[in-house]
């Protein structure tokens, strides 16, 4: 379990945080020259100066249920790796194929490799991101210990060539320094109204639980559609 207090306390965050996400990986260009997507949101100093209207939450299931299970993972984070391969798939197809509940999806930003995949994983819009989210926490623990940035962005471009995403599709979404600190803007605004402190960490109709078994979950997400 990934836990903000400590790892986001070492990235010397304040507003947008200077953006220190820097400080876990080397900040240097790729072999192709993409520039590390930390390197532009050190412009923001204040809270606040980044619109992140046009960031979307990732939706399945049924968008008008009177239940809500909304996650908040990383894509570096283990144990969501564990979620998502395991109890993410029990909770899809008893709930969310069924259109019992609304699921969202909201990512957490600990480090950069975490935010690149998100960034990847956002590339193929809101009809592939799920498949491609599948995808990036199927191969994590090769990409995410690839090592070097270049080599951790070179995985993540076969992982969304892989999912169907063209060369200049790609490159053009990891270029997009605006879209990364929006997103990063994005997921403190909602880290900090929710109260996220670890991942995964979910939300049942606005209660916020911890990670936890699957029949735990079913029982909570069965109670709320009960009342």
């Amino acid at each position: 379990m990934q836990r903000r207090n400590l790892i986001l306390g070492g990235l010397a965050v304040a507003g947008l945080g200077g953006w220190a996400l820097s400080n876990s990986i080397g900040a240097k260009p790729n072999a192709t020259g993409l520039t590390n997507l930390a390197g532009a949101a050190h412009a923001q100093t204040t809270e606040g100066s980044i619109d992140t209207s046009g960031i979307v939450d990732m939706v399945q299931g049924n968008v008008d249920s009177a239940v809500t299970v909304t996650e908040y993972a990383s894509f570096t984070c283990p144990h969501c790796a564990s979620f998502h391969n395991g109890a993410y798939k029990q909770l899809k197809a008893d709930f969310i194929d069924t259109g019992k509940i609304k699921f969202i999806y909201r990512e957490v930003y600990f480090d950069r490799p975490g935010l690149w995949a998100s960034m990847i994983a956002r590339c193929g819009g809101q009809d592939r991101f799920f498949g491609i989210a599948d995808l990036i926490y199927k191969g994590q623990s090769e990409w995410a210990r690839a090592g070097e940035p270049a080599a951790i962005i070179d995985e993540l471009r076969k992982i969304g060539r892989l999912a169907g995403l063209d060369k200049e599709t790609l490159e053009a979404c990891l270029q997009d320094g605006e879209k990364a600190q929006s997103l990063v803007a994005w997921w403190q605004e909602n880290g900090e109204r929710d109260d996220i402190n670890s991942t995964p960490s979910f939300l049942i109709n606005g209660t916020k639980h911890s990670n936890m078994a699957y029949p735990e979950m079913k029982a909570l997400i069965d109670a709320a559609l009960e009342s």
